[in-house]
């Protein structure tokens, strides 16, 4: 039987599309090797979010020890009392819409025609659009000692059952802080070690700075400005050696220096007439999608930003592209949120950044801890920041760090998406007392230098 589309990959993006299209009347077949639901609900978001939820609640005070909070998370992912997580109930839903679940290695053998080695044998899907979805992998970096001693990457910092004594981290991007708030929350002695001068690098500094205050008070160890060069057996389980010739220990080692697009030479791309790059990355994509005749990429393996919201999105874009439409995607605001206390978000360029592109761009800044809602907050502490083309009069860039700023990220978001006129911006009426209404005083203010 021919398929409308043959999705490679069942994680956000390839699992959302095949959903999407099977819903629209189309004949849907989902190639997955390993779990249906992918990275997100079994290694990284759910997991790790589920976590800081209990992390949180065990610093306010509530009974929640380290048991609880395994257990809890085990529940999230469908892992209780088992030792690999279920997917079942993600592959259901896929075939309750009317898409097809084929467990196995896809490889394309011709446009349009894809071979699946499955347990029982091997299998030919042919379909009229196919559709790349194959995410993405850790980065890891050439450490002396390090496949010796024994490493994690954030899939056992997220899943493991067993606290550990002490934690060396290395990397401070999302999932580095992340897990380094969890664990010092519950008792954990954690060091991490960032190559920059601050941690969330890529982030606000002003983010960078509330957070790393806030990590140092929980008694998180911060080594800024260093590497490690080596790892060894021994101490509290490992003894990481740093650049600067110091060594921390730990009794895990947690490498978090980020992720790249999974290498898909071997899926055999070229049979459709899709040529890869060196490096095994797929071409550039169009508007919808596509990077070549009948083939589609979507989520971390597009090159993108990897968060699962717009891996959700491409594979939106994806699914109307194969079924026909004309979608255009659209990433000129694309919101990020860092889960720790406090909550960090983005969208947008930075003053520097909007600058380097020829914009007239300042910054109107103010201390959360001096905000009305910062004041009925205990122990706030951050930021909210505003970036204003000066010719445009629109804003293009926001940062938060603030109790709630994963939620109030989008009202600067859809004002980037929108071109929203500072003017309105600053009319539009917000709840008080809500860190929304405390970003409409920074558009208010910077309204005023126009």
């Amino acid at each position: 039987m021919s398929h409308d589309l043959v999705t490679i990959g069942a994680g956000a993006a390839g699992e959302y599309a095949a959903g999407l299209a099977a819903e629209m009347g189309g004949r849907v077949a989902v190639v997955e090797r390993e779990l249906v639901g992918g990275e997100c609900a079994f290694w990284a978001c759910m997991p790790s979010k589920t976590l800081l939820d209990a992390a949180s609640r065990r610093s306010l005070g509530a009974d929640y020890p380290w048991e609880r909070a395994s257990n809890r998370r085990d529940w999230m992912i469908s892992r209780e009392e088992i030792d690999v997580q279920d997917d079942a109930a993600h592959a259901r839903a896929l075939e309750e819409k009317g898409a097809e679940v084929v467990r196995g290695e896809a490889r394309v053998v011709g446009a349009g025609k894809v071979e699946v080695r499955t347990r029982d044998g091997t299998r030919t899907l042919e379909g009229r659009s196919l559709l790349v979805a194959a995410g993405s992998v850790p980065v890891i970096p050439d450490i002396e000692g390090a496949e010796e001693a024994g490493y994690w990457t954030s899939r056992q910092a997220t899943t493991t059952r067993d606290l550990p004594s002490s934690l060396v981290i290395l990397g401070s991007g999302v999932v580095g802080v992340e897990m380094a708030q969890v664990f010092a929350r519950f008792g954990t002695e954690v060091t991490i070690v960032e190559l920059h001068d601050r941690i969330l690098a890529k982030d606000h500094p002003r983010s960078s700075a509330a957070l790393d205050e806030r990590l140092r008070s929980e008694g998180v160890e911060i080594r800024t400005g260093v590497t490690a060069e080596s790892v060894e057996r021994g101490g509290a389980g490992r003894i990481v050696r740093l650049s600067d010739g110091s060594t921390v220990q730990g009794s895990e080692f947690l490498i978090a220096i980020g992720r790249r697009p999974a290498d898909i030479r071997a899926l055999g791309l070229e049979e459709a007439g899709v040529e890869l790059g060196d490096d095994g990355a797929p071409p550039a994509h169009d508007e919808r999608m596509r990077i070549g005749e009948g083939v589609l990429v979507a989520g971390d393996v597009a090159g993108g930003p990897q968060f699962t919201h717009v891996a959700v999105y491409q594979g939106k874009v994806a699914a109307l592209a194969a079924m026909g439409g004309s979608p255009k995607a659209d990433l000129s605001a694309v919101p990020k949120a860092v889960f720790t206390d406090p909550e960090i978000a983005s969208v947008g360029l930075t003053v520097e950044e909007a600058q380097q592109r020829g914009i007239d761009a300042f910054e109107e800044s103010t201390d959360f801890a001096t905000t009305t809602r910062g004041y009925l907050t205990e122990g706030s502490t951050g930021h909210l920041t505003a970036v204003v083309d000066r010719e445009r009069r629109q804003l293009v860039g926001a940062f938060a760090a603030a109790p709630g700023a994963s939620e109030l990220i989008h009202l600067p978001a859809l004002a980037i998406k929108l071109s929203t006129p500072l003017e309105v911006l600053a009319d539009t009426i917000t709840a008080f007392p809500t860190g929304a209404r405390e970003l409409a005083h920074v558009f208010d203010a910077a309204l005023k230098k126009l």
